[in-house]
Formats: structure tokens, C-alpha cells, sequence
């Protein structure tokens, strides 16, 4: 049995941690566009117009039900050779993991509506407030304070998920730790070295969730 020997991962630490930049990064924007995208599926998966509610079920189900994997590389590899449109790697990874994260965001937006009792409803349309305005100032405000943690939870898991990224040569953290190993030998070391880094990243973010969740909890 060989020693271990980290010193490849403090080696090339600076070279890991700009891969940990920017999986933090496309994970970000992902899950900044995915909320817009699951905010409109989920209102759209309330609504009383079936065709409506039938395109965003159908958006959900088809999403969640294939592989990230495979969604990454239809729209890097498949669009390109559809001639349709040649993306570079950050654009194609952004898309891709928006896409994802709507899916789920769009079922974390509807249970969080429906989570808010009737009665809130009732009571602001007695009050003359038509069903826009119940919504926007009665409704989605408290709405959102529940949805809050578990969109922080979908970052993380989403920061995970980034990994896939490697698939199409995005220089995110699991990729530049595939490119030392490649180059040093060293699997085992880099790879505890790689998951080290995501550990942290993602406890980080849990104690925020858990953080906010108190919070919301105490004004609730």
C-alpha cells in the first residue's frame, strides 16, 4: 500500500479553488435564472387554464424524470449538431442547470402558495382586492419567507449537480480535479482534495439555510 501524499492538492490549490469560484458562480446565475423560470412555472401550474397548467406539468415531469447528464448534453453537443445554435461551455451549463432548477423551483413556488391558508385569500378578496392583488401583497409575501430555505437547499444541491459540467470540458472544480489526476496520478489525494472543497462550500450554504429557516419560523 502506497503513502498518501497530499501535497498535489496544496500544490495546486490556487488552480482548485478558481474551479470552486466558478462552479459558485454558474451555480448562482443557474439558480438566480431557475427561480424566475419556477416562479412562472409554478403560478403558471396554479392557474384554473388547463392547456396552461398541462404545458408546466408537462415542463416538471419531463425534467425531473431524465438526467441532468443527458439535458447538459443535449444542449452543449445536441443543439450544435442540429446546426440550431452553437453555444459556448458557461452559456450551455448556465441553461442546462437553469432549466433543471426551474423544474424543481417551479414545485417548491406551488407548495409554498398552497402551504398559505385559504382564509388569507377569502379575506383579502372581502377586503375588494381583486386576485392580482391578493396575491402580490397578501399571498406571494408569505409564500416566499417559507420558500426560502428549501431554495437554498436546491443552491447546494445544485452546486453538487454542477459537477456533471465536466462532461462537456467546463473548467468547474470536479473537471480541474479530473485535469491534476490526469496529470499527477494522484486519484485518491485529489479526490479527497476535490470533495474537501465542496464540503465546505456546501456546509456554508447548509448553515444559511438552517439559519434562515429559524428565522422565517420565529416571524411565522
Amino acid at each position: 500500500m502506497r503513502e498518501l501524499d497530499f501535497s498535489v492538492v496544496w500544490d495546486n490549490l490556487p488552480f482548485i479553488l478558481q474551479g470552486a469560484v466558478l462552479t459558485v458562480q454558474i451555480s448562482a446565475v443557474a439558480v438566480l435564472v431557475g427561480f424566475l423560470i419556477g416562479s412562472v412555472v409554478g403560478l403558471v401550474k396554479l392557474s384554473s387554464i388547463r392547456p396552461l397548467r398541462f404545458l408546466a406539468t408537462a415542463y416538471i415531469e419531463i425534467i425531473r424524470g431524465t438526467p441532468l447528464l443527458v439535458q447538459i448534453v443535449l444542449i452543449y453537443f445536441g443543439l450544435a449538431s442540429l446546426n440550431i445554435v452553437s453555444l459556448d461551455r458557461f452559456t450551455a451549463g448556465v441553461i442546462a442547470l437553469s432549466i433543471n432548477s426551474g423544474a424543481y423551483v417551479g414545485e417548491i413556488v406551488r407548495s409554498g402558495i398552497q402551504s398559505i391558508d385559504k382564509g388569507q385569500m377569502e379575506a383579502a378578496r372581502s377586503l375588494g382586492m381583486n386576485y392580482v392583488r391578493s396575491m402580490r401583497f397578501i399571498i406571494l409575501p408569505q409564500a416566499f419567507r417559507r420558500i426560502i430555505p428549501p431554495l437554498v437547499n436546491e443552491f447546494i444541491m445544485l452546486i453538487k449537480d454542477s459537477s456533471l459540467l465536466f462532461a462537456i470540458g467546463f473548467a468547474e472544480l470536479m473537471q480541474r480535479g479530473n485535469a491534476i489526476r490526469a496529470r499527477t496520478y494522484k486519484d485518491f489525494e485529489v479526490f479527497i482534495g476535490i470533495a474537501a472543497v465542496y464540503f465546505v462550500m456546501t456546509f456554508i450554504l447548509s448553515r444559511v439555510a438552517s439559519y434562515v429557516e429559524r428565522r422565517t419560523r420565529i416571524r411565522d
